[in-house]
């Protein structure tokens, strides 16, 4: 995150989240701002993408504008001069992540006092397309794993994303499945043909599916495994990061 430490510096640089309120300038923000989303588990890719869209923000209205100027006026001004105005294209993917970044970013400032509302959280998101498509050619697999399998977690590999990705796309299995799957659901009797056993319930009445998976996929496990060492379940972050996963993902393999 070398490129993170060398934003410009403002004269009485906050050095803390206590220090920011409702008078500091936009671009004195950036840096707390992408160590908390750091600690908040977001990839390099994510974080980056965030801090982009937000020097965005600050080319359209100022470094130096205080935070606590925006409104919900203004913000929606500024998606209107991203869409129409810049004279770049903005797609609905793009479009859509900028919401979010606008909504995570006013939301910490809020949840640390920082400002007394929010302005963000009125701003109206549109869906965008699928991170990736729902049947992938066999290049765009190749594109995705490429991608995935070089996302750094700090200064090494991060294995979470690409055991991420295959899993989804060798089972087809929903991301609230996911989020629940646990060490115990890994079948690995035959260590030729390993499976996952997907267990859920309806109507009060336990079902399950065994799925077959590959033998690399259980590798990726296991490497993910020893670098974050999840207690319960598989996944520990939100079901709202592997989101954001799987957008870098898609993002990165274009």
């Amino acid at each position: 995150m070398s490129d993170l430490r060398q934003m410009p510096l403002f004269p009485n640089q906050p050095s803390s989240p206590e220090e920011i309120n409702r008078h500091t300038p936009l671009g004195a923000t950036f840096e707390l701002f992408a160590q908390y989303l750091i600690k908040e588990g977001k990839s390099e890719h994510t974080v980056k993408a965030f801090i982009a869209d937000l020097k965005l923000l600050a080319t359209y209205a100022q470094e130096d504008t205080p935070i606590g100027h925006f409104t919900t006026t203004s913000l929606n001004q500024f998606l209107h001069w991203l869409e129409f105005e810049r004279g770049v294209p903005c797609s609905r993917k793009s479009y859509a992540r900028r919401v979010t970044t606008l909504k995570v970013f006013f939301k910490w400032l809020r949840g640390i006092g920082s400002i007394p509302d929010d302005p963000a959280a009125p701003v109206l998101q549109r869906s965008g397309p699928a991170p990736l498509s729902h049947v992938l050619s066999p290049e765009q697999v190749h594109a995705a794993r490429r991608f995935a399998s070089g996302m750094k977690r700090g200064d090494e590999i991060d294995y979470r994303p690409e055991m991420l990705f295959m899993l989804l796309l060798e089972t087809g299995i929903k991301k609230s499945e996911a989020m629940r799957l646990t060490y115990s659901d890994i079948d690995r009797l035959n260590p030729e043909r390993p499976k996952i056993v997907v267990r859920h319930k309806v109507r009060n009445v336990y079902k399950e599916r065994i799925i077959d998976v590959s033998r690399e996929w259980v590798e990726l496990l296991d490497l993910y495994w020893r670098q974050y060492h999840p207690k319960d379940t598989i996944f520990t972050c939100t079901a709202r990061n592997l989101e954001y996963i799987l957008t870098d993902i898609g993002e990165g393999a274009e």
